[in-house]
């Protein structure tokens, strides 16, 4: 048995000899696999265990599986098959290949995927290697992840290793592969060749779909689309292409610019379109010969920005092309120059600075050959506006800033006649009927706040010097001293200097302290709190009746006592509240005299200790009790159905004639207030406020707001009438909104007045919107008239290119008629 086992271990050795003989003699590969089958006189042979297979050239093979024919020289290996390439850094792994040396090509069955210089990760089937002419290619499609995460696609492909270009058939390449797919760009094209170092390319039938946001909108899907397109260096080019931003669910896009050419500068970051057509619903609406733009990924760059057209109900049509400059990192100018059809020429410059604790953003505006309605002289007139903010960044607060606001126009009526949306919202006046300047600084610690600083405003309205009113220097300073379970205790100090119409001046400094109760409870449910109010006020006027022109200072108090009983009852279908309450208050000594102040008491205000808005240097003079009920009344599990329901009035022991006549107040019975909120369901509601006098004989005020909605429509009607010491008003307005769809849109305005019997104005606008175009038909029509502003009728036209312009025109001019 052991002379058997021997002679077993000796023909063992004996084969292995031969083989290594064999596999040394052979001339293209080295073997390292540990059993083998020798067949055909060592013409073939098998390795059965995993292994390698060196080439001359230094080309590894492993697998699981080797079958070699040293005739044919043809060498098959399955199973995890590893082909290395080092001096080529390649890199393929296959499920099984077949290497046909003579001809130096490499076949792999199924799955494949291979490491290209690093860099390159490839995934396909099939794939045939010609290690001769280094190219790769297949039948089937192909996968190609580089390291700057771009992606490609392609079927029928030919990879040309040395050159690294790569060409094939329905090609797809992503951008940014690991973004969701609203986030990278998409190019796909029928055909083309690419270039993977240099990212060159020629392409057929190109589509481009960039990120979604690229507008700062994310319904949009903006596009281009091209008959080829080419890259080389910093340009690409699309011919005869078509751009869009709009959504893909549009059949056809609302609009569009078809150019014969259109050109990316990478590094100028700029896209120039040759021979463009705007077409809307493609329907050609405008052409130019050329035009730029910065591209969507640009948030700063020099250049032309899109022109817009427009029309204005005084001026006219006019053309606006604004150009964009960057100074510096944090500098930028926006010059726009505006030309209308009416021989009138505005430049307007817009200067924007950014640092690091500090905003500055400037408009000025001038405007040639304006002639005013009033006058038929020619004239300029001009605008200014400025804004300075600075984070002073003081250590020790919370909060330290210094504001600088400036706002000039040479013409009363200019924000009216040029209402013009290129100026910046931060910086335009919101109201056009009043301007202001100031300084100020803001302060805010744990402790207390400060406000101080300087201010100059200007009533538009006013045609002579008493329109400006100066305000200089003023300051508001809040301390809380104390705060517990119990109380709070405050203390404010408050001053400034006043002058206006011309020569009417006064000066202030007011120090309140206030002593604030927290709601406390008896055991009969009763909920109440105090307030104590102690004002030292300083004073000095020049022509100001309220105030003596040598100095005055004066102590005054308000003592406040408020108590409230709230009631709930729980039914099966409704809650009902009930919460009677009253406010005792009393000023034991003097106040100004505000008789003459337009000063209204509504229902949710009555309640206030500033219930006049005179408590910057007064307080409600004489003892009064305020009383009140609110009622409210709930469905249960429908918020949409409720009624509320308030009452108040004001009692006194003798009438105060320095409170203002219009709140009614003053008397010893004031007019009895009250308001209710009526909702049946999601669709009616009715508001109504109401004054009534304390013989319930009239009705001083009333204010009611209907409104009705349905799925897409609203409508709502809103009376207000005032007479006797609240006022002489008389008005009833309508605003109906109905919405067709999605993108159909219907407005209507109007008001009446019913103490003239004339209608002062209607609106009425119809607008189609979706995610990349609004297009809407406007008719206005004005009975009044404010110096150059004079009545109106006109019909407009507007539409909205997102994010390219807007253009509008106006279909009829000069329509009113005495």
């Amino acid at each position: 048995m052991k002379n058997k086992f021997k002679f077993f271990i000796f023909y063992k050795i004996i084969i292995l000899l031969i083989f290594m003989t064999n596999a040394n003699s052979v001339e293209q590969f080295n073997f390292d696999i540990t059993e083998v089958q020798i067949l055909e006189n060592g013409n073939k042979f098998k390795g059965l265990k995993r292994g390698t297979a060196t080439g001359k050239d230094g080309l590894k093979i492993l697998a699981n599986f080797f079958e070699y024919d040293k005739k044919t020289e043809i060498l098959n290996a399955f199973g995890e098959v590893e082909i290395i390439d080092k001096a080529n850094d390649f890199l393929l792994f296959a499920e099984n290949i077949t290497y046909y040396k003579k001809q130096e090509k490499i076949i792999t069955k199924g799955n494949t995927k291979a490491i290209i210089e690093s860099k390159y990760n490839l995934v396909s089937k099939d794939v045939t290697l010609l290690r001769n002419k280094k190219e790769l290619f297949s039948s089937k499609n192909i996968e190609i992840k580089d390291d700057k995460l771009n992606l490609y696609k392609l079927d029928n492909y030919i990879y040309y290793l040395e050159s690294s270009l790569i060409k094939g058939n329905n090609i797809e390449i992503i951008s940014n592969y690991k973004k969701n797919p609203g986030e990278r760009d998409l190019y796909l094209a029928q055909d083309g060749i690419f270039d993977l170092k240099s990212k060159n390319f020629n392409s057929r039938n190109t589509k481009v779909y960039l990120k979604k946001d690229s507008f700062n909108e994310i319904k949009n899907d903006p596009r281009i689309y091209g008959v080829s397109s080419n890259k080389s260096g910093d340009i690409t080019t699309v011919n005869k292409g078509i751009f869009t931003s709009c959504g893909l669910n549009h059949k056809c896009p609302p609009w569009s610019i078809k150019a014969k050419k259109i050109q990316h500068d990478q590094s100028k970051k700029k896209l120039t379109y040759n021979n463009a057509f705007i077409n809307v619903y493609d329907i050609p609406v405008m052409y130019f010969p050329k035009f730029f733009h910065p591209d969507p990924s640009v948030k700063r760059q020099s250049g032309l920005l899109t022109p817009q057209i427009n029309s204005s109900d005084i001026l006219g049509s006019s053309l606006i092309i604004p150009y964009f400059h960057v100074i510096s990192e944090n500098k930028d100018l926006t010059f726009t120059p505006t030309i209308f059809d009416s021989n009138i020429y505005m430049f307007q410059n817009e200067f924007r600075q950014k640092n690091k604790f500090s905003e500055f953003i400037a408009d000025v505006g001038h405007v040639r050959g304006y002639k005013s309605t009033a006058s038929n002289k020619k004239n300029s007139i001009s605008h200014f506006f400025g804004k300075f903010n600075l984070d002073l960044n003081l250590k020790d607060y919370n909060n330290s800033k210094l504001n600088l606001n400036i706002e000039k126009i040479s013409n009363d009526t200019y924000l009216k006649v040029f209402d013009t949306n290129l100026i910046d919202k931060e910086i335009k006046p919101l109201n056009q009927n009043n301007i202001s300047s100031n300084v100020n600084l803001e302060l805010d610690k744990n402790a207390y706040t400060l406000a101080a600083g300087i201010s100059v405003y200007e009533n538009l309205n006013s045609t002579n010097n008493d329109k400006y009113q100066f305000v200089f220097p003023y300051y508001n300073f809040t301390k809380n001293l104390l705060s517990n379970k119990l109380v709070n205790l405050n203390f404010l100090s408050s001053g400034y200097n006043d002058l206006r119409d011309t020569n009417v001046a006064r000066t202030t400094l007011t120090n309140d302290l206030q002593i604030l109760s927290k709601n406390f409870f008896t055991n009969s449910g009763l909920q109440n709190n105090f307030g104590i109010y102690f004002k030292n006020l300083n004073t000095l006027g020049k022509n100001y009746s309220n105030y003596k022109s040598s100095p005055q200072s004066e102590i005054t108090s308000i003592y406040n006592f408020e108590s409230s009983i709230p009631l709930v009852k729980y039914e099966n279908n409704y809650n009902k509240y009930l919460t009677p309450k009253v406010s005792i208050r009393t000023n034991p000594g003097d106040m100004k005299d505000y008789s003459n102040s337009d000063r209204k008491i509504f229902a949710n205000n009555i309640f206030s200790i500033d219930r006049l808005g005179i408590g910057n240097d007064s307080f409600e003079k004489g003892t009064s009790l305020t009383a009140g009920v609110n009622y409210t009344k709930e469905k249960i599990g429908d918020i949409n159905k409720y009624f509320s329901f308030d009452l108040a009035t004001v009692l006194r022991d003798k009438n105060e004639n320095q409170i203002p006549v219009s709140s009614t107040i003053g008397n010893t019975s004031s007019n009895l207030i009250g308001s209710s909120t009526f909702s049946l369901s999601e669709n009616y509601k009715i508001d109504y406020n109401f004054s009534l006098d304390n013989n319930f004989n009239n009705f001083e005020y009333n204010n009611l707001i209907a409104t009705y909605s349905f799925k897409n429509f609203m409508t709502k009607f809103s009376f207000i009438e005032e007479n006797k010491k609240l006022g002489a008003t008389n008005s009833l307005e309508n605003t109906t909104e109905f919405k067709f769809d999605e993108d159909k849109y219907l407005y209507f305005n109007t008001r009446r007045n019913r103490e003239t019997n004339l209608t002062e104005y209607y609106d009425l606008i119809y607008e189609y919107k979706n995610d990349c175009l609004v297009a809407n038909i406007k008719y206005k029509k004005t009975y009044y008239q404010d110096r150059e502003l004079t009545p109106s009728e006109d019909l407009l036209f507007s539409v909205t290119l997102f994010p390219l312009s807007t253009f509008e025109q106006k279909v009829n001019q000069n329509l009113y008629r005495n």
